[in-house]
């Protein structure tokens, strides 16, 4: 019956040359003040993918994937937000994902 699911490719795609997937965790005044879409809002303008999200501790954790030459840009565009106050990033290098695609908030 589903016989079509067989025969589908389920190679991933080729992720451009150069492309870095990175975690961060952010500090500062970066809760209840936007940071999450302003980090989306950059995220689009420079076609990186991945997530934001808010943590218990009061940090915000961050995963973004694309041209890490965009990575500084997009921090900041998301710390030209009048509220936003950036006082510490820490980051981890992950393995890329082939599949992302967009950047979501997560934890509405």
């Amino acid at each position: 019956m589903f016989n079509f699911l067989k025969d589908k490719d389920r190679t991933p795609p080729a992720l451009p040359e150069g492309t870095v997937r990175r975690r961060y965790v952010v500090s500062g005044r970066v809760q209840g003040v936007g940071f999450r879409y302003r980090a989306r809002y950059a995220a689009g303008q420079l076609g990186l993918t991945g997530w934001v999200e808010n943590e218990d501790d009061g940090t915000v954790t961050l995963e973004v994937q694309g041209d890490p030459a965009l990575f500084a840009r997009m921090f900041d565009m998301i710390a030209a937000g009048g509220y936003i106050q950036i006082t510490g990033i820490r980051s981890q290098d992950v393995e890329p994902d082939p599949w992302a695609r967009g950047f979501s908030v997560r934890g509405y």
